[in-house]
């Protein structure tokens, strides 16, 4: 760090300036104890945006009753799927990667002079802490960029809101832009068609229909004017335009649901077991939804899921990654990170 010309000796110093890439993620807890998974979910099931009843209705029951058996029966399925060699959970491993790797893209065409990091919306690391690393570097502007394609208020602009809760308690702000949802980015449908496109020409017999599995979300907020639910139907369109494929069915279906009011529908778990009730026998899992692999693809859909096709008479489940840290992915995201830069750098 440099103190800038004509300034007193003991001005603080200020280092060159640069433009900060911010990716953030959902979030993941410290931990599959008892006490990690507790501050987790405490944080996530707190936001108003995620549960938006009363706080005099919900708080008594989060306190009371989510928080005293939920944090076992999550963290044994986090513990399931847990990273043990890194001690974090597959999506902070798999977020490391996609920032490492947009990192180096992002290198290639602005050299030093852009910063990229992640942070997560509930857990570690934190937004503000993350914001103001950034800024301690020299960056004056900073892109955020949450890793969710479809817009949701729930996802989206919680991370947003929390962004701006960062930013209030700055003195000095840099400025900011937030990326869009990536719904319908061709870059995204193309990353997404060739992953499916791979995962079936290494299937032995292919298969009859393709699943959409989506996180779900109560119908109410897309009757409350939410765009989520349109923008993933329109996800699947695209992707069934893409792949051009004329003798395997893709549905869209909504999974993860909390709670006891109606949700999106068709539910993922209750298809799967109406389509192996049709004959369908071999069936194919992707969750455009998520940009990483986490607890909903790894425990969900090739657990509870997958359970539910073979139970009712299915005999081949095969769930498709998600598009994670590979390199058609990672240009994608370097590709909506060069668009909404334009103006601000080379």
């Amino acid at each position: 760090m440099t103190s800038l010309e004509h300034t007193p000796s003991d001005h603080p110093s200020i280092p060159p300036e640069k433009v900060g890439v911010l990716v953030s993620n959902l979030g993941t807890p410290d931990g599959y104890g008892y006490w990690p998974m507790r501050r987790y979910l405490r944080e996530f099931l707190s936001d108003r945006r995620v549960i938006d009843y009363p706080r005099w209705k919900w708080l008594p029951i989060l306190y009371l009753i989510v928080l005293t058996k939920r944090p076992f029966t999550s963290g044994k399925a986090y513990r399931s799927i847990w990273n043990e060699e890194a001690d974090e959970s597959p999506l902070l491993s798999i977020t490391k990667l996609q920032t490492g790797s947009l990192r180096e893209r992002l290198l290639e065409v602005y050299g030093s002079s852009v910063a990229v990091d992640f942070c997560m919306r509930y857990g570690n690391p934190k937004v503000s802490s993350v914001l103001r690393n950034l800024a301690d570097q020299g960056c004056r502007r900073i892109l955020f960029f949450p890793l969710y394609p479809q817009y949701s208020g729930a996802t989206t602009a919680t991370a947003n809101d929390e962004l701006f809760r960062a930013l209030a308690t700055m003195k000095w702000q840099p400025a900011v832009r937030t990326v869009p949802a990536y719904f319908e980015d061709s870059l995204y449908v193309d990353a997404l068609a060739s992953s499916v496109d791979r995962a079936f020409s290494k299937m032995e017999c292919g298969a009859e229909v393709l699943i959409a599995s989506y996180h779900g979300l109560p119908k109410r907020y897309l009757l409350e004017g939410d765009p989520y639910h349109c923008q993933c139907r329109k996800t699947t369109r695209l992707l069934a335009e893409k792949l051009g494929w004329s003798n395997v069915r893709i549905v869209t279906t909504f999974q993860s649901r909390f709670g006891s009011e109606e949700w999106l529908k068709p539910y993922t778990v209750d298809e799967v077991r109406r389509l192996a009730g049709e004959g369908v026998r071999r069936l194919a899992v992707v969750a455009p939804a998520f940009a990483s692999d986490c607890i909903e693809t790894l425990e969900e859909i090739q657990g509870e899921i997958k359970d539910a096709f073979i139970s009712a008479g299915g005999e081949e489940f095969s769930y498709i990654p998600c598009l994670n840290d590979e390199r058609e992915h990672i240009d994608a995201l370097a590709g909506i990170v060069q668009r909404n830069l334009s103006g601000w750098i080379q």
